[in-house]
């Protein structure tokens, strides 16, 4: 049960987004710039769906069932992964995980910024480097994570809902993939509506 009245049968962050549409628009528009990599004004070698996977990574580091289930989805989306055994691969361990030696660099820093932001170091920082991560790599994890600290926090400090079927995360994924994160109805049908 939310902790403040939310509009009806709306998931996770959309119901926030709903009653607030002021500050939904601005919180969309920096997860766009921030995931798609067609929208980013950077020179980053950052692919959408390993964006994706930091988010994703740090959700679940935060214990945010929405958050890491839609994110993990979008990332599947983007990396071929339909099983999602890659993205439960990087949950469980990433440094195991069928990613580049880059990624596995870049979600340490990631893990580091879930900590607190003073817990990233030069070492990290430096091994990121060694793999090929670039300035805007390194800066756009560590937004990245700070943002999705803040969006983790805001699900799950109003205590929202999040639908368990798997395959509605799957059918917002693809629209996610398609038209981003300011489409109207971006993440996924509300309770009781069609798939």
């Amino acid at each position: 049960m939310p902790h403040i009245e939310l509009p009806a049968g709306l998931p996770g962050i959309r119901g926030p987004m709903a009653f607030s549409p002021e500050t939904a628009r601005p919180l969309n528009d920096l997860v766009n710039v921030l995931l798609r990599s067609n929208a980013h004004r950077f020179e980053s070698g950052l692919s959408e769906g390993e964006r994706e996977l930091i988010a994703t990574y740090v959700s679940s580091l935060n214990d945010c069932f929405f958050c890491q289930t839609i994110h993990g989805a979008v990332a599947s989306q983007h990396l071929g992964d339909d099983d999602w055994s890659l993205v439960n691969s990087v949950k469980c361990d990433y440094q195991q995980a069928a990613i580049s030696s880059k990624m596995k660099a870049l979600l340490t820093i990631a893990g580091s910024v879930q900590q607190g932001g003073k817990a990233v170091t030069p070492a990290q920082v430096e091994a990121a480097r060694a793999e090929g991560a670039t300035d805007h790599d390194v800066h756009d994890t560590v937004l990245i994570a700070a943002a999705f600290c803040m969006f983790n926090r805001y699900v799950d400090g109003l205590a929202t809902w999040a639908p368990e079927d798997p395959a509605l995360y799957k059918y917002r994924a693809q629209k996610v993939a398609e038209y981003g994160y300011t489409h109207e109805d971006h993440y996924m049908p509300t309770a009781g509506s069609p798939t």
